[in-house]
């Protein structure tokens, strides 16, 4: 039997979705576990195969796979991964289009079957489509964010540990802003083991590393020809879930609805966030040196230019 009440729902088993459902099923804090996708019997085929390995890990989850949104009815959290990838020859406003469409479905889909759910919103372009989900939905700030910041600091934090040969757990990384070119690692507040990055490695050193941090997916991509990344994507994602279904109330950065903080109103910008039962409980604003602070005006500008596209396909 279930050890857990949870209900998690995750839309698209692709390989983020089905990684996500991996590692959430083997952190044994759920007791249901429903992954969806429009592909005919992708999503229970995937389902089935983690179901077998619940005698060799030791989880007692009930996983299923549908294509049936009344499936995933009064689901505590459900994660968002739908969307194509951009592919050769797609400009950014066909990219937009098409996945602003299939976010606006999937939401109305979404809050039907559970009205009281928290979204995670991980399809791309990430802030634009936590955007389109919070527009749809009618949801307040607290139950809606999109993943972002939480897999952006970890890439910042691995780059960082290898190139000063130390234990990614002394390693404390923050990454702010869009997710994509515009995003702002904040230098000022990293640190190795208590001591700020900035007095371990040269400028040149650290600029080559936030630049690699802003292509990492990309980087990805380029490496795998087809496809894009889900380890770390999906490892980000649990952690989101994990600290909310806990009630960690741990301090990661997400796309969160701005209202004021941070000088942003109205859009939803990678900040460090409060994650708890409620969800996203409240924004935690740090003092920013002038350099990150016109970074994150940047990105906003960035952000704000994309979501304002998406409202205009929205009506």
């Amino acid at each position: 039997m279930p050890l857990s009440r949870w209900k998690v729902t995750i839309v698209g088993a692709g390989h983020v979705g089905g990684t996500t459902a991996q590692r959430l099923a083997e952190k044994k804090i759920v007791g249901e576990l429903v992954l969806l996708d429009v592909v005919k019997d992708l999503a229970k085929a995937k389902a089935l195969d983690l179901a077998e390995a619940a005698p060799l890990y030791g989880y007692d989850v009930n996983i299923r796979g549908t294509d049936d949104y009344s499936e995933t009815a009064h689901s505590d959290i459900v994660v968002i991964t739908s969307g194509i990838a951009r592919k050769p020859g797609m400009s950014r406003d066909d990219l937009l289009t098409t996945n602003t469409k299939i976010m606006k479905s999937v939401a109305e889909a979404v809050v039907k079957a559970s009205p009281d759910t928290i979204l995670i919103i991980v399809s791309n372009p990430l802030d634009a489509m936590t955007y389109v989900a919070h527009k749809i939905s009618g949801f307040p700030r607290e139950r809606i964010m999109g993943m972002a910041g939480v897999l952006d600091s970890a890439r910042m934090a691995s780059f960082l540990a290898v190139e000063l040969g130390v234990s990614v757990e002394s390693v404390q990384a923050v990454v702010m802003g869009g997710h994509g070119d515009s995003m702002v690692p904040l230098i000022s507040y990293t640190t190795i083991g208590g001591v700020p990055v900035g007095q371990l490695l040269s400028k040149d050193k650290l600029d080559g590393i936030v630049q690699r941090t802003r292509d990492g997916g990309a980087e990805i991509v380029k490496l795998l020809k087809t496809g894009s990344a889900y380890y770390a994507p999906s490892a980000a994602i649990v952690e989101m879930v994990l600290s909310i279904l806990g009630d960690k109330k741990k301090v990661l950065p997400c796309a969160a609805l701005c209202q004021g903080e941070y000088g942003i109103k109205g859009l939803f910008v990678g900040v460090p966030a409060r994650l708890g039962m409620r969800g996203m409980e409240g924004i935690v604003e740090y003092p920013l040196s002038p350099e990150e602070e016109a970074g994150l005006k940047r990105s906003a500008a960035s952000v704000k230019e994309l979501s304002q596209s998406v409202e205009r396909l929205l009506r």
